[in-house]
């Protein structure tokens, strides 16, 4: 299942900043940039015939960027991609401030296995300080414990 609206990250300026300015951490088939969300970037909604409203505030909007060098197929570049915003629509990041992110995956991630990857992705977070559940995988939250 895709991210909600709210969490997708758009616009040709947005990834843009974020490749030139975002803070990177690197794992061996995953590479995440993060940034300070900055909504003037963001491009603007189209009319829907009520009055023009800003981008919906969010903790969070994340991209992800899966070349062709990873996979010639859009098949699985696509599957790829929906199985890491699962992963995030059920283990959301928790940052102290809305923040971008851009997840990039390497060439040769394909012979990595579906845990393999979603780990690698959790561990990624949690070096950003942005995941507080252990493992990155399965249970609940534990904000109070």
């Amino acid at each position: 299942m895709a991210l909600p609206q709210q969490h997708r990250l758009k616009g040709r300026r947005v990834f843009d900043r974020l490749y030139r300015q975002g803070r990177r951490y690197q794992g061996p088939g995953l590479l995440l940039r993060v940034l300070a969300a900055d909504p003037s970037l963001l491009p603007p909604r189209k009319p829907t015939g009520t009055p023009s409203t800003p981008p919906t505030a969010s903790p969070w909007r994340c991209g992800i960027v899966v070349s062709s060098k990873v996979s010639k197929l859009a098949v699985r570049r696509n599957r790829l991609r929906r199985l890491l915003h699962d992963h995030l629509r059920r283990h959301p990041p928790t940052p102290d401030q809305p923040l971008w992110l851009l997840i990039t995956l390497k060439p040769g991630c394909l012979e990595r296995s579906d845990d393999q990857l979603l780990g690698e992705c959790g561990q990624l977070l949690r070096q950003a300080g942005l995941l507080l559940d252990p493992g990155g995988q399965g249970g609940e939250q534990t904000r109070d414990q």
